[in-house]
């Protein structure tokens, strides 16, 4: 891959915008922003149960959170290149770098967790498992459309709800450029293609919906290809800038949430962040523990402890970027930043460790996990028996149920697809907030009946 073909102004819908004041990234993060799917992301599960009486965060701050540390990471890699590798970049390349990569990875950021259904990944294991378990026959389907629904995945959602033409919206979605869609493909294989052992092919990237348009983004940018039949590429470079900024932030950010609902003591946080900073070595230690001293907030204690470690890790994992750049545009990078940052430092490893064991594990995650499993199954089985079949063989209760699906996932012909139809239904039930399907649930068991807005 060549750093002077890694950016493009490319719109699926619209091939380009007139100028103004925001440059073609900005506008990418502007109509992220101001997207309904991005403010759905409020009332999502990050880790925690919404609403709580402590102030945790939700899918939306945490994607916000996300951007910032992607802007800054952006920032800094683009400032690098263009300084170490300014022989080897054209003018307008140096343009980009030095002053728009930061605005890519930012807007990348806010998108990268939006197909993402209620209930966070238990919402997709719920997805995957009804038709795994008799939710709809195989026979229907072909081989990778079953794939697809079997392993529902939210970054191939994402790619479809920014870029689907939905009923009344125009072609090509949000319209966002190129790269920011290629910035997001974190695992640019299709579900057939998706190899457990490899980083970049653990999951997938697009639905078979979104097969064409997949092809033509990586070809815009001459991804390396890994496998024909079925689809597999290696990721774009920023994809790794992303991805660093998610894992700083959950990494970090969930520690410091556990610490502040007393699950984890704010001592071990304080403990293992200090262990982070010596390891990494960017940071004057003593001085830490001397401005540690002079908080007396308990709360601004651990807000502290978050900032010096995301910055430690920002800068830290921009080193990894930097000093893997051959392997990473070859398509011979198979780990990741946070991965590598992670065999420096054994505290980085043991709070991860930590975070399985108390924070991803506590019951009243747990709990979320089984209340999203039970609202998705019920939901799916609803609406997919009743879409598969025709007008003719709908009952009158499944007739009715169609009435239920929002306008702007319809019209749908009886000539579409088994597969076409269902993936309508999957973008109804995984746009839903964790509150609308747990209300929706509520309803349709008769748990709530005649009760109304």
């Amino acid at each position: 891959m060549n750093l002077n073909q890694l950016y493009s102004t490319q719109r699926p819908g619209k091939p380009s915008l007139n100028a103004d004041i925001r440059t073609e990234y900005q506008r990418d993060f502007d109509r992220l922003v101001f997207s309904a799917p991005f403010r759905r992301l409020q009332n999502k599960t990050q880790v925690f149960p919404l609403p709580g009486s402590t102030l945790v965060h939700n899918r939306l701050t945490h994607s916000l959170e996300v951007a910032s540390i992607g802007r800054s990471i952006g920032k800094i890699i683009g400032s690098m290149l263009v300084k170490q590798l300014a022989s080897e970049l054209t003018e307008e390349a140096k343009e980009f770098y030095g002053h728009h990569l930061s605005e890519v990875i930012a807007a990348g950021c806010l998108a990268h967790d939006i197909g993402n259904p209620a209930f966070g990944h238990s919402g997709e294991k719920a997805i995957s498992h009804f038709f795994m378990n008799g939710g709809a026959d195989k026979n229907l389907f072909s081989e990778a459309e079953w794939k697809d629904l079997t392993n529902f995945e939210g970054n191939a959602n994402a790619l479809r709800l920014l870029t689907h033409q939905f009923n009344g919206r125009l072609p090509g979605g949000y319209r966002l450029t190129y790269t920011t869609l290629a910035t997001i493909l974190k695992y640019p294989c299709e579900s057939l293609g998706s190899e457990k052992k490899k980083v970049h092919l653990k999951k997938y990237g697009f639905f078979q919906t979104e097969k064409e348009l997949f092809l033509k983004i990586v070809n815009e940018f001459g991804l390396v290809q890994e496998g024909e039949n079925p689809l597999q590429y290696c990721r774009h470079p920023f994809v790794y800038l992303l991805e660093a900024a998610d894992d700083i932030a959950y990494r970090i950010i969930d520690f410091e949430d556990a610490a502040r609902l007393g699950i984890i003591p704010v001592d071990l946080m304080r403990e293992k962040v200090l262990k982070l900073l010596t390891e990494l070595n960017r940071d004057n230690i003593s001085e830490v523990e001397e401005t540690l001293h002079m908080i007396g907030d308990e709360n601004e204690k651990l807000s502290y402890l978050r900032s010096r470690a995301i910055n430690t890790l920002t800068f830290s994992a921009a080193d990894v970027f930097m000093q893997n750049i051959k392997a990473i545009l070859d398509g011979n990078y198979k780990s990741t930043l946070i991965d590598e940052l992670q065999m420096r430092s054994d505290a980085l490893k043991e709070i991860e460790k930590i975070s399985i064991q108390k924070i991803y594990n506590h019951p009243t995650v747990v709990e979320i996990e089984l209340a999203g499993y039970n609202v998705m199954k019920e939901l799916l089985g609803t609406w997919i028996p009743a879409i598969i079949k025709t007008k003719a063989e709908r009952t009158a209760p499944e007739s009715k149920v169609m009435q239920l699906i929002p306008e702007q996932f319809g019209p749908f012909t009886e000539e579409e697809s088994p597969y076409q139809k269902v993936m309508r239904v999957l973008d109804v039930v995984s746009g839903m907030t964790d509150l609308y399907a747990t209300e929706l649930y509520r309803k349709i068991k008769g748990i709530d009946i005649g009760k109304h807005k």
